[in-house]
């Protein structure tokens, strides 16, 4: 029997809808109503990655950017920091993002993720105010971004800078010498996401995509009891499935 919490992605479409229906029943219409609205705006087109951030409120400033331009996959690497929220900064926008964090010791989570990331097809690029590059208005959109941010102190890492296929540099007019890291995301994500909602560009989720995210999204709206919900749903589901018969040859031939 299927355990509650597998994750939706990997589950065949029939069995993925009728998780999405049993778990509808304990979600509210109007969370229902807002996630339908919400979801065609989602795109893992372009992701957010972020190095070594430290300050809470820089940190949840972030995501809640990202949430709210539609970004629904950020990277968070944790090579010397431990990334921390703060709640009254997020407003819960964290529950609504897929967050994947690397964070094991005595590795170069940076590598590790820029190896995945490519993998996935992703053109990476590093912010950075000391390197000339792109503006946001100008950067190449004919394949999917994952734009890098670093540290409070020190920007990116030598070795995110070096491995970077492409540079990003926020225009500046004053004399300080960058913008806050939560500033830089807005200004870089912003201009963005408009480009690509004009776009011809395949920026969208599949429909499978868009399932097995409201499967997830359902279960943090049901909150700590989504496991018990769901267990219940793999045990009904398994008693109304059709016996195979070569199965219950076998039984017979036990007895």
């Amino acid at each position: 029997m299927t355990q509650p919490g597998v994750d939706p992605r990997t589950l065949p479409q029939p069995q993925r809808r009728a998780l999405l229906q049993f778990l509808a029943q304990f979600v509210t219409e109007h969370k229902k109503q807002r996630m339908q609205e919400v979801l065609p705006w989602r795109t893992r087109y372009v992701t957010l990655v972020l190095e070594d951030i430290y300050q809470p409120q820089n940190a949840s400033a972030t995501l809640r950017t990202a949430e709210l331009l539609g970004v629904q996959e950020v990277y968070i690497l944790e090579n010397w920091n431990e990334y921390r929220l703060n709640p009254d900064v997020t407003l819960g926008a964290n529950k609504w993002l897929d967050l994947h964090r690397y964070r094991a010791a005595d590795s170069n989570n940076t590598e590790r993720a820029m190896h995945d990331l490519r993998r996935r097809g992703y053109r990476l690029v590093a912010t950075s105010p000391h390197r000339p590059g792109y503006s946001p208005e100008t950067i190449p959109l004919d394949r999917p971004l994952a734009f890098f941010f670093g540290n409070e102190l020190k920007g990116l890492s030598e070795y995110a800078l070096e491995h970077a296929d492409l540079y990003l540099r926020l225009p500046m007019f004053g004399f300080t010498e960058s913008y806050n890291i939560s500033v830089s995301v807005a200004l870089t994500l912003y201009p963005v996401i408009r480009r690509l909602h004009r776009s011809w560009y395949p920026w969208r989720l599949s429909p499978e995509e868009r399932e097995a995210i409201l499967v997830t999204w359902y279960r943090r709206a049901i909150g700590k009891h989504w496991r018990t919900i769901e267990a219940a749903f793999w045990a009904q589901y398994t008693r109304e499935q059709p016996q195979d018969p070569s199965s219950a040859l076998d039984q017979t031939k036990s007895q």
